[in-house]
């Protein structure tokens, strides 16, 4: 009898596990969709406030981290064997917090994109505040794999600690490309394709001019 109820318990604990398995390691919670949504609305905008209020081949100087690509995030999920996707996602807050605000620090207050950019970020602190809300206090304080460090301390450096070599030249709307693209490939699940499956991470989907 004894050994039943344990048996009993023992099979309730795992089946308690099994349910809260989708919960604890499900990529992205379902409740940043919205957020993301609306950012991704706002994005659908880019090119004209980011390229047409702008001279052209405008650039701004921004840090070589900060220009972050698909084949930043595909390489990091090879180097760094079961990467959590929770750890590229704080990256990516962390890599588009400063991008955001380098393009707000050049343009002036009566600048006919600053509006837009300043409403952008806005809606960015507030899909981050959910990220932050959707997990544990201790899931941001785990120790990072080397690899996500290394970025993440550059890019938190102070300015005048970097070395001239890490400064980079880039257009505002190449920056904001580089944002919703690894947007859509960090959180997926927020959109769905209506078509055949998307694969938002492989560069030739955004060559077809979606």
């Amino acid at each position: 009898m004894v050994q039943l109820s344990t048996s009993v318990y023992l099979l309730g604990g795992l089946l308690g596990l099994f349910l809260l398995s989708p919960v604890l390691m499900a990529p992205t919670p379902a409740s940043m969709c919205t957020p993301l949504r609306t950012l991704n609305d706002s994005l659908s905008h880019r090119r004209r406030y980011m390229k047409h209020n702008f001279p052209i081949n405008y650039t701004i100087r921004v840090h070589h981290k900060e220009i972050f690509k698909l084949s930043d995030v595909n390489r990091m999920r090879l180097q760094v064997e079961g990467l959590d996707e929770l750890v590229l996602q704080r990256l990516w807050f962390q890599v588009n917090q400063g991008v955001l605000k380098k393009i707000i620090r050049v343009m002036p207050e009566r600048h006919p994109s600053r509006p837009y950019t300043t409403e952008l970020e806005r809606r960015f602190r507030d899909a981050e505040g959910v990220l932050v809300q959707s997990h544990p206090a201790e899931v941001f304080q785990q120790e990072l794999p080397e690899t996500i460090q290394d970025t993440w301390d550059h890019l938190t450096e102070e300015p005048d600690r970097v070395p001239d070599s890490s400064w980079r030249f880039a257009s505002p709307k190449s920056l904001l490309d580089n944002f919703c693209h690894t947007m859509h490939c960090l959180f997926s699940e927020c959109f769905p394709s209506t078509e055949t499956p998307q694969d938002y991470c492989r560069v030739s989907h955004w060559r077809k001019g979606r």
